[in-house]
C-alpha cells in the first residue's frame, strides 16, 4: 500500500500553489445533526466535510477561491432541518449544501432547496421513489443495497422467512414496501414476512426479538433485514445477544449500521451478522489506504471510516470538478456540469454521475468481525442507481432524466412528465 497519504499530498501541494484570493470565498453548507438521536451517525459526516474542505483548500481551493464551511446543527429535529437549510441559503448564502441522513429530514429540506434553487448532496442510502433537480443522491438506491442484500439472503443463506424491522419513518416504510413486493415476486408467502416499526431511540427490544424468534417455530430459516436507524441499534443488538441469538441462528443484514455505529457496541456477540453498503473500511485499495491514513491522521487512530463518508468524498470531489468545469458556482451551471462526472471510488472502481442524479456504485456485503470491522464477503461491479423501483406498479413505468428530458418522473407509457405520484 502507498505510504504517502492524501493529507500529506494536499499539504505538499499547498506549499507549491499561489495564495488564494482574499476576496473570493465559496461557502459550503454542512447540514448534519450534531446532537440528538442521529448524532451517533451524523457527527462523523460533519467531520468528513471539514476534512475534505481543508484538503481542497490545501490544493488551491476551487476556481481560485477558498472554501469556507458553514456548519449548523439541526439536532435530529426534522422540521429544524428545513429551517437550518433556509438559514444556510438565505442568511449565510452558501453555494452548496452537503447534508442530511434520514429521509424524513431530507423530505423536510426538499421544498426549501427547490424553492430557493439550492443544491444538496445527500450521502446516505435511501428508499428511492424521489427525484429532484436540486438533489444529487450519492448514497445507494434500493437496487444498490436492499434488493442485492435480499438476494444474498435468498440465494446464499437460504432464508425462508423474513423479519423486516425498521425505524418508523419514510425510508424503512418505503424500503420495506418494495421488499415485500420483491419477496412475494420470489414466491415468499406474505405470511412468511413479519414487519415491525419502532420510534427513533427505541430501547426495549425484548418482545420484538421474541416475535422474530417465534417466526421460526416451524423450522424454517429466519433472517432479519434491518432498517433500524441511529442509537436504537445499540439496544437491538444487545437484546439479540441477551437472547443468545447468533448469526448462525438468525442472521441480520443491516442497511444503517456501519463502522461508526459498531464503534459504540460490544461486537463480540455480533460476529457473523451482516451489513450491505457500497463501501467498507476494510476495502484493500491504495485510494482507501490513503483516505484512511488522512482521516486517522486528522481525527485520531480510534476513528473509523464508513459508507456515507465515501459518498461525501465522491460527491464533494465531483462537485469541485463540476465547479471547475463550469467556471462558477451558479447552481444551474454546476448541475449541467455534474452529468457524466467520473471519480474513482475507494473500493477500486469509478463512480459516474447519471442523468437521474444517482451514482453507479458497487454493492458490498460485509460480515461483522470481533474487531468491529467488516469482512467483505461479496462485491459486485458498479450498479447504476435507479430512482424509481421496478417492484411498485406506479413506479415501474417512471424514469428520471434531468439531462435530456428535464424530468424526474417521466412516464414511459404516456410519454409525459408526471408532477406527483398519488402514493407518495
Amino acid at each position: 500500500m502507498k505510504t504517502t497519504t492524501a493529507l500529506a499530498t494536499a499539504l505538499t501541494l499547498a506549499t507549491a500553489l499561489p495564495a488564494l484570493a482574499d476576496d473570493c470565498t465559496i461557502k459550503v453548507g454542512v447540514l448534519h445533526s450534531l446532537s440528538g438521536t442521529m448524532a451517533i451517525s451524523e457527527t462523523t459526516l460533519k467531520d468528513t466535510m471539514l476534512t475534505l474542505i481543508d484538503q481542497q483548500n490545501a490544493k488551491g481551493g476551487v476556481i481560485g477561491c477558498e472554501l469556507e464551511a458553514v456548519v449548523v446543527d439541526p439536532a435530529s429535529d426534522w422540521p429544524l432541518f428545513a429551517e437550518k437549510a433556509r438559514e444556510l441559503l438565505t442568511v449565510h448564502e452558501v453555494d452548496v449544501i452537503f447534508g442530511n441522513w434520514t429521509s424524513v429530514s431530507r423530505k423536510s429540506v426538499l421544498p426549501v432547496i427547490e424553492e430557493l434553487n439550492g443544491l444538496l448532496f445527500y450521502p446516505v442510502q435511501y428508499e428511492g421513489e424521489e427525484s429532484s433537480k436540486n438533489v444529487f443522491y450519492t448514497g445507494a438506491a434500493p437496487n444498490q443495497q436492499a434488493i442485492p442484500a435480499t438476494d444474498y439472503f435468498l440465494e446464499e443463506l437460504g432464508i425462508e422467512k423474513f423479519a423486516l424491522l425498521g425505524t418508523d419513518y419514510v425510508y424503512p416504510r418505503t424500503t420495506n414496501n418494495i421488499l415485500e413486493a420483491y419477496l412475494q415476486s420470489k414466491d415468499i408467502a406474505k405470511d412468511d414476512i413479519f414487519v415491525n416499526y419502532t420510534p427513533f431511540g427505541h430501547s426495549d427490544w425484548s418482545k420484538i426479538v421474541a416475535d422474530v424468534v417465534a417466526l421460526g417455530a416451524d423450522g424454517k430459516k429466519v433472517g432479519v433485514i434491518s432498517t433500524i436507524n441511529g442509537d436504537a441499534n445499540i439496544g437491538f443488538y444487545k437484546e439479540l445477544a441477551a437472547a443468545g441469538i447468533s448469526a448462525d441462528d438468525i442472521p441480520v443484514v443491516a442497511f444503517s449500521v456501519g463502522e461508526e455505529e459498531l464503534s459504540g457496541l460490544d461486537t463480540s456477540n455480533l460476529v457473523g451478522h451482516l451489513a450491505a453498503w457500497n463501501y467498507f473500511q476494510s476495502a484493500e485499495t491504495d485510494a482507501n489506504a490513503d483516505w484512511i491514513a488522512a482521516w486517522k491522521g486528522r481525527m485520531g487512530e480510534e476513528r473509523v471510516t464508513n459508507d456515507p463518508m465515501e459518498a461525501h468524498y465522491i460527491g464533494f470531489n465531483m462537485w469541485v470538478n463540476a465547479v471547475a468545469a463550469a467556471g462558477k458556482v451558479d447552481v444551474d451551471a454546476v448541475r449541467d456540469a455534474m452529468y457524466g462526472q467520473e471519480y474513482p471510488n475507494l473500493t477500486g472502481g469509478t463512480a459516474v454521475m447519471l442523468p437521474n442524479h444517482h451514482l453507479s456504485k458497487p454493492v458490498l456485503i460485509g460480515e461483522i468481525t470481533a474487531e468491529g470491522q467488516f469482512d467483505i464477503i461479496s462485491q459486485t461491479s458498479e450498479v447504476p442507481g435507479d430512482a424509481w423501483t421496478d417492484f411498485l406498479p406506479e413506479s415501474a413505468k417512471l424514469v428520471s432524466d434531468w439531462k435530456d428530458l428535464g424530468c424526474g418522473m417521466y412516464n414511459t407509457e404516456t410519454k409525459s412528465c408526471v408532477q406527483t405520484l398519488s402514493n407518495y
